[in-house]
């Protein structure tokens, strides 16, 4: 015998939404009582979603890519495509078999051996041509070392590919006084790749502990603890099989993956926190019942949240502006999984805490308050910087500047092969040529010339200051009209020098003649990351405002907010500098300074640093609004929104600063970057800028704050952020 459900109950056992005006939910909080009602429907699609894109997911590893860093349409970038269709595959991606032996290569024991390693790579379908050691060109004058050029004949990701295959093959060959060694650009990237992913993975698992610890202590209890995982599992699972169906259209980098985990991880908390206080400070105290807890933390909490993820994703989209195919996979990876959890975020959480109700504040701390949701800490906080706005506004200022101080000297350079660990493949071979042909051999440059002007072209390089040897030029065999010259410099591939020649080069020669070589498209990719990084920021900045603009409908607070994040971003550059190029505290973290900092950083990092930095603006800045649309009340506004996104931005910051920071600790010069850079800026934009900067701003400007010329009123959406 069924009983019939109990009056202003419904049929799940969830109290319906109260009828009238006061309690009509908002787009936003339609869709949580929707996912509410509907969480059966709701679980239901995930697990098909997860399921299906999720089957591609282990696949994510040989799918992705481990090239894509170039400049397309750049000179560089041409030379390479004309050296592999018409001088069989000669050309920066080829691998390079470095054999160095104790005795002269004649020597039949040597010559063995380098038959051996020409059969290995031949037995390869990704290489082309195959040509052996020649005396003057590729056997060293002490006759002790010997180059095997093998031809690209896949593209650059392929022969990265390529080069994970061979390098164990060949090194076997070392032994009895020989040493084989694989080199060259698409070795290098294998290596980088490698030592990269494996670092960027250790790091990862150093820091759950320490992840799993902080969202205890602000969740407050082991069930709620484990929504942001929740929310990562299915943004990740989602995203990483998207990422293998996205290969069949175009080349995805391999980090585009290990960041999109990262930003999964980062953003899950972030939107779980946020929602979960959020839902508790709806329930406690008053008599709703679950569904309209669900419906006001959407119409509030969830509608900061979508604004949230719509502002990462237009700053990543910035990043498309790069014509770089690794730039633009590993913006279009994150964005991917920040869609996803997005997703996962207001409509599966929404379904889940309907489900839960009470208890998600199940197996809780003995010290928290279950329902809390104002924190008489920040609220303690606020009223503090209220009582004394100019003394920590200035300090923080001081700070802040001081810090960004040295970013005026900063350098840019794409990375050399002291980031790689000194028994990769890549730098021992690398090692290997400069001893036998000099410090610029492996980075010889190509100059792809029409025939007709070749001579001219190779006597011009010859007298060109810089260049130390220059080959005769190489006519095409298929008869296409090109000529291939291949050019010595005097220095290092990673000495600034180089650039010098390669511009003098690019002026001198005959018309039609281009430059190329592995060194020449890092040059190429750096000149064009320079030229874009102004465009970038801007494009981020003048985006983020205009997004502020129309969620808080007030010109000042949102220009304030979107410019204050310059400030952390200009502080995390200044420290990287002093680390990273000064080389202060390398001992400590166990690396040698290159004098510059990594060239692909500044545009790179400052999209990621944005989209961070307004994820805390959005959310302190959506709960001071809500408490400015109900109270018309600037101390109110403030005030409150410190109480009631303080802890969660301090919180969120802390799981991220966390996680950035463990990556200090990996091999690799990258990771340590990253993980300094984002760290540091992180810890100052939440400590700094959205704790007393943004308050004491909102504090001084008053109601002018949310002041709003009528003529914008009209032209912008209306965007509330109080419930009822």
């Amino acid at each position: 015998m069924t009983s019939s459900p109990s009056p202003g109950v419904d049929s799940s056992g969830l109290r319906p939404l109260p009828s009238g005006p006061s309690g009509s939910p908002g787009p936003f909080g339609r869709l949580g009582v929707w996912s509410a009602t509907h969480a059966r429907t709701v679980f239901l699609l995930w697990v098909v979603v997860v399921a299906v894109l999720g089957a591609f997911a282990p696949k994510v590893e040989t799918a992705l890519s481990g090239a894509g860093w170039q400049a397309s349409g750049s000179q560089s970038v041409a030379v390479r495509q004309i050296a592999q269709q018409h001088f069989g595959g000669n050309a920066s991606s080829a691998v390079q078999v470095v054999v160095h032996a104790d005795r002269p290569v004649s020597d039949p024991a040597v010559r063995q051996v380098i038959d051996q390693a020409e059969g290995i790579v031949r037995a390869d379908s990704r290489i082309a041509a195959v040509v052996p050691p020649r005396p003057g060109a590729t056997i060293s004058p002490d006759g002790h070392t010997a180059v095997v050029l093998a031809g690209a004949k896949a593209d650059p990701n392929g022969m990265v590919r390529a080069a994970d295959d061979l390098k164990g093959p060949l090194a076997a060959l070392s032994g009895h006084g020989v040493t084989v060694t694989a080199t060259g650009a698409s070795v290098l990237w294998s290596d980088f790749n490698t030592a990269n992913h494996n670092a960027m993975m250790h790091s990862e698992i150093l820091s759950w502990p320490v992840t799993l610890v902080i969202l205890v202590l602000a969740f407050g209890s082991l069930v709620a603890a484990g929504l942001p995982l929740l929310l990562t599992m299915a943004g990740l699972g989602a995203s990483a099989g998207s990422l293998v169906l996205l290969t069949h259209l175009t080349p995805v980098s391999i980090w585009a993956m290990n960041f999109a985990m990262m930003f999964a991880l980062a953003l899950g908390i972030d939107y779980a926190l946020f929602m979960v206080m959020r839902f508790r400070g709806a329930r406690v105290g008053r008599s709703r019942g679950t569904v309209e807890a669900v419906a006001e933390t959407m119409d509030t909490a969830g509608k900061a949240v979508a604004l949230s993820g719509a502002t990462v994703l237009v700053s990543l989209s910035a990043v498309m502006l790069v014509p770089s195919p690794a730039f633009r996979s590993m913006a279009g990876g994150i964005m991917l999984a920040v869609a996803f959890v997005l997703a996962a975020t207001l409509t599966l959480l929404p379904a889940v805490l309907a489900k839960l109700g009470h208890r998600v504040d199940a197996v809780a701390l003995p010290w928290v308050k279950a329902g809390e949701h104002r924190s008489r800490r920040f609220a303690a906080w606020g009223e503090r910087l209220w009582r004394r706005p100019v003394a920590y506004g200035a300090a923080s200022l001081v700070v802040l500047l001081a810090l960004a101080a040295p970013v005026i000297g900063l350098r840019t350079a794409m990375p050399s092969i002291d980031v790689l660990p000194h028994d990769a493949s890549a730098r021992t071979g690398y090692t290997a040529v400069q001893q036998a042909f000099g410090p610029g051999a492996p980075g010889a440059l190509q100059i792809a010339v029409p025939s007709a002007s070749a001579g001219r072209a190779a006597a011009t390089a010859e007298h060109t200051p810089g260049i130390a040897a220059v080959m005769p030029p190489q006519a095409a065999t298929d008869h296409s009209g090109w000529s291939m010259i291949q050019a010595v410099p005097k220095v290092d591939p990673s000495d600034p020098a180089l650039s010098r020649t390669v511009d003098s080069l690019r002026a001198d020669l005959p018309h039609g003649s281009l430059v190329g070589g592995a060194s020449v498209e890092n040059l190429d990719l750096q000149h064009l990351l320079t030229g874009k990084t102004p465009l970038v920021i801007a494009v981020v900045l003048g985006l983020g405002f205009l997004l502020l603009l129309v969620a808080l409908q007030a010109p000042l607070i949102a220009a304030l907010g979107a410019a204050a994040s310059l400030l952390s971003t200009g502080a995390a550059f200044g420290v990287a500098r002093l680390i990273f190029q000064d080389g202060h505290g390398a001992g400590l973290l166990g690396f040698t300074s290159q004098g510059f900092l990594d060239g692909w950083a500044p545009v790179f990092f400052f999209a990621m640093i944005f989209a961070i930095a307004m994820d805390y603006t959005v959310f302190l800045l959506a709960s001071a609004k809500e408490h400015y649309e109900r109270s018309k009340d600037v101390k109110d506004a403030m005030v409150g929104a410190m109480a009631h996104s303080g802890r969660v931005i301090f919180a969120a910051a802390a799981v991220m600063v966390a996680v950035f920071f463990t990556f200090a600790l990996s091999g690799p010069l990258p990771p340590k970057e990253m993980g300094i850079v984002l760290g540091v800026a992180v810890l100052l934009d939440a400590v700094l800028v959205r704790l007393v900067l943004l308050p004491v701003l909102l504090r001084l400007t008053g109601h002018a704050a949310w002041w709003s010329p009528s003529w914008l009123r009209r032209v912008l959406p209306s965007v509330r952020f109080s419930h009822g």
